[in-house]
């Protein structure tokens, strides 16, 4: 595969330890889809066809078989964060003496499950009663598991959530909204199919209004979707991990110049950074295996989740000043791993961090709660339909949920991470100041993700369900899906009366002067021509005072009355969202949604001619937004 990297690419893996980026983003999905995807359709990848495929065609019908007896069993494991976690908990690829799992009494030979259509072989053998991978490849694979009662596929450990995955887009496309009738290149049969969806389903969009350039590759040669961005002027945006992405635009907040490699103009899209819940790491086990050996997999799933505890108390004391058994635990992850994948045990620490372990709590929040919009029963319900509505297969089989008693003496006297207290993600202060000043420097539209907007009525103040209950379930979902991004409710409201009041306080003023007929006015003020429909000018000039001393009209007491009532009706649109939230169950982070008063600043018509135009400028907007690390409260898992 090596012959086929290009030369910048060669560059860019030269560069890419010292780059910024790397610890953040490069040792949590750009290793890990690389070696998964591209092995995954090694030997098979002949029989993939152009959009979607059958899984029976592409593994073959492989034999079903009882699972092997024996006291020690095959666990996969996959070239991720989440997997290091269990090489402690098993003490290296063999259970060893003293380890977590030796002390529960299991015994696990694990073996390298990159290669996924192998790792359903096994399973259906019975080499192994486990599969190793990310919720939407059991999805697309659960046809083929399921086909029989005795590999029907139970999940019984959500691991983590990921992230470092990207779609890039070229110059000209700036939200979600903007890839309605583009053309996107996406690795075939890949992890990013999962993801798409998610976008396309944010943004109300079908995969229909978009057209797909299916590549094979994922990474590494000339037929993967960073290359189609690169070399076909017909690709408009494509899905990457973050060396490409690197090597498209230079980092998640550039913008590609055109040096170096970059392309001018790209940059992301959206990343997994937001889009924290899109992607979740399980571990899936054969039905049969499961009713037979519920104990066991109770050890296993307790075992691994004492694991990420002990894990993540090992890499706490690694970043505040140092921790010989966490670099003796990133060694071994280096040496099953390989150099090529960690050069250096900074590279397997970026790896980790990059990981959000969903440690007991998630694991309850995703089997057990109920109104979980992105828990397993939301979770299978979009990977099945994906699977059949993209033809991955023919129908829907799907997986169980492990059942498993989370208030079991198995869990509670032996973990020490389960308190289920959910603390607010965000920084409401640091965020509204963040969504001010984005809004004052004109940068606000940068760091937009996807907007959208409701209407109302003059003077209205109530915001019902029965009239706006789709767009509401759409910022639920929006929430729930961008769980690292924050949703700006902006109120705006008309400027007409303030635009009323500034005309009769400058004529008032003997500053103003009006000439023209009724219709096509035209305006100087102090003897130089003014635009009414400049707002940004007008609404300096006011705060400046230009207006200011008219006996009858203020317009600067009229504008701060429209900001007042604009950020009444955003607080009174978040109200009405909670309260729906709750009557469906679900339960919101207060801390992730902002109400803000924009008043007469950005309007749709900037002078309205009669009622019409004037309704379009009150309206609320609802903005995803992209907020710094700063913004957030630190925390090792999220549910």
């Amino acid at each position: 595969m090596t012959k086929n990297i290009p030369q910048h690419r060669f560059n860019l893996l030269t560069d890419i330890a010292d780059h910024p980026m790397t610890k953040k983003f490069l040792s949590l999905k750009a290793v890990f889809h690389c070696l998964l995807a591209l092995t995954w359709l090694a030997g098979s990848s002949e029989k993939l066809h152009a959009q979607g495929q059958d899984f029976r065609a592409a593994i073959g019908n492989p034999p079903i078989g009882p699972v092997a007896k024996g006291n020690t069993l095959q666990l996969p494991y996959i070239t991720w964060g989440g997997d290091v976690a269990t090489f402690h908990a098993n003490g290296g690829l063999k259970t060893s003496s003293g380890s977590i799992f030796q002390k529960q009494g299991l015994s696990f030979d694990m073996k390298a499950g990159d290669d996924f259509s192998q790792q359903i072989k096994d399973y259906m053998s019975g080499k192994s009663p486990f599969l190793r991978g990310t919720f939407r490849m059991m999805g697309l694979a659960s046809e083929i598991i399921g086909k029989d009662p005795r590999t029907k596929g139970v999940v019984i450990l959500q691991m983590t959530w990921s992230a470092g995955d990207h779609m890039v887009a070229k110059k000209g496309l700036r939200t979600l909204s903007d890839l309605k009738g583009k053309t996107i290149a996406i690795q075939q049969a890949g992890p990013h199919v999962g993801m798409l969806d998610d976008i396309l389903k944010t943004a109300q969009l079908s995969w229909s209004d978009v057209q797909i350039i299916w590549a094979k590759d994922l990474t590494g040669s000339p037929d993967s979707p960073a290359e189609m961005l690169r070399n076909n002027p017909k690709v408009d945006a494509c899905f990457a991990i973050t060396p490409d992405m690197l090597g498209l635009c230079g980092g998640v907040d550039s913008t590609g110049t055109g040096a170096e490699g970059t392309v001018e103009g790209a940059h992301v899209l959206v990343s997994t950074a937001e889009l924290s819940r899109s992607i979740a790491d399980v571990y899936v086990c054969r039905k049969d295996f499961f009713d037979a050996n519920r104990e066991l997999v109770d050890k296993f799933v307790a075992g691994y989740l004492k694991g990420c505890e002990e894990l993540l108390d090992l890499k706490h004391a690694y970043e505040e000043g140092g921790s010989a058994p966490y670099e003796s635990l990133l060694t071994m992850a280096q040496d099953i791993y390989g150099k090529e994948v960690i050069p250096v045990l900074e590279e397997g620490h970026g790896l980790i961090s990059d990981c959000t372990f969903a440690l007991y709590p998630g694991n309850v929040n995703f089997f057990t709660q109920q109104g979980n919009l992105t828990g397993f029963e939301n979770f299978q319900e979009s990977a099945l339909e994906l699977a059949v509505s993209q033809g991955y297969a023919k129908t829907k089989m799907g997986l169980l949920p492990s059942g498993l008693d989370y208030q079991s003496d198995r869990f509670l006297n032996y973990l020490t991470k389960t308190k289920m207290e959910r603390g607010e993600r965000f920084r409401a202060e640091a965020v509204l100041e963040e969504i001010e000043l984005l809004s004052s420097g004109g940068e606000l539209d940068d760091k937009t993700i996807l907007s959208f907007t409701i209407n109302f009525e003059p003077n209205q103040t109530a915001f019902s369900a029965v009239q706006y209950g789709a767009e509401f379930q759409r910022v639920i979902e929006s929430s729930q899906r961008f769980g690292n991004a924050v949703i700006a409710i902006r109120g705006h409201s008309d400027p007409t009366k303030t635009l009323l009041d500034l005309v009769k306080a400058g004529s008032q003023k003997g500053i103003l002067k009006r000439s023209g007929s009724s219709g096509n006015y035209r305006y100087s003020l102090k003897g130089r021509p003014l635009d009414l429909e400049a707002t940004r000018d007008l609404v300096s000039l006011i705060e400046a005072g230009s207006f200011d001393g008219a006996s009858d009209h203020n317009p600067r007491e009229t504008m701060q009355a429209a900001l007042n009532l604009s950020k009444q009706r955003s607080v009174e649109v978040l109200k009405a969202i909670t309260d729906y939230a709750s009557s469906k169950g679900v339960e919101m982070d207060a801390s992730q949604i902002q109400p803000v008063g924009v008043g007469i600043r950005e309007p749709f018509v900037a002078k309205p001619s009669n009622l019409n135009e004037a309704k379009q400028n009150m309206r609320v907007e609802f903005r995803i937004i992209r907020v710094p690390a700063e913004a957030t409260n630190a925390s090792d898992f999220d549910f």
